[in-house]
């Protein structure tokens, strides 16, 4: 079954909220809501490697399981990186920027966080993972 997701029209100072329990993974950094081909959401502050290694396809697989069977809502902060959204989502009210890194499948990109995922960082994900340039 199908959920519509609803899309909130806000002045650019305000976010939209998404919410969706039918969703695909992309990586572990983003997912679409409303489906395969409904409305991409990558993770604000979030740096997960690309899908061209084997770190990606693992946390790709964990962010899969961990988000099986919840609701899924997305603040969006109004601003677009490509074709996806910018925001902050949960699973079930649980950070999944914050879940991932933990997990050690993500790292913290200073640039877009501000720092506020750091301390979820774990010292495995620092040696094991390439922090993107840009972050």
């Amino acid at each position: 079954m199908r959920l519509m997701v609803p899309i909130l029209l806000l002045s650019a100072c305000q976010s939209a909220g998404l919410t969706s329990s039918d969703m695909h993974v992309r990586d572990a950094d983003t997912i679409v809501l409303n489906g395969k081909h409904g409305t991409p959401v990558r993770f604000e502050g979030v740096d997960a490697p690309e899908l061209d290694t084997q770190a990606a396809i693992e946390g790709k697989q964990w962010m899969i399981g961990f988000v099986t069977g919840k609701a899924v809502r997305c603040e969006l902060t109004g601003e677009m990186n490509g074709d996806r959204h910018i925001g902050t989502c949960y699973g079930d009210g649980e950070n999944l920027s914050e879940k991932v890194i933990a997990a050690g499948h993500a790292l913290d990109c200073r640039r877009y966080s501000g720092g506020r995922y750091a301390r979820f960082e774990t010292p495995a994900a620092k040696s094991r993972l390439k922090r993107a340039r840009y972050c």
